[in-house]
């Protein structure tokens, strides 16, 4: 897919769902705006995107099937991580523990 294309959200992951649902509430209504934000973009805003700051995780060794996981700004105290399908983003996990994204803790 194009990076000229719009970006789709997969948001299906359970563990992706239950970090979102344990955030406080304006951290939620943060990580919804930023989705919003994403889900208007380009696959080539993305990567380009100073905010978001999507990044390859080379500290974790993605799952079978999956060429990489990257990590990403959701909000200013939350990282996402997840990874680029044909044109879907789709996320793995969300934390309020930035080294956590990384695989540190």
């Amino acid at each position: 897919m194009p990076d000229d294309q719009k970006v789709l959200l997969d948001l299906n992951n359970v563990i992706f769902q239950e970090g979102l649902f344990a955030l406080p509430k304006d951290e939620k209504v943060a990580v919804l705006n930023t989705l919003r934000k994403i889900r208007s973009m380009t696959w080539r805003d993305v990567y380009r995107d100073k905010g978001l700051r999507w990044e390859k995780i080379a500290s974790v060794k993605p799952p079978s099937g999956i060429p990489a996981i990257y990590s990403l700004r959701a909000t200013r105290s939350c990282r996402a991580t997840a990874f680029r399908e044909g044109g879907f983003m789709r996320f793995l996990t969300i934390t309020a523990d930035h080294d956590a994204a990384y695989g540190g803790k």
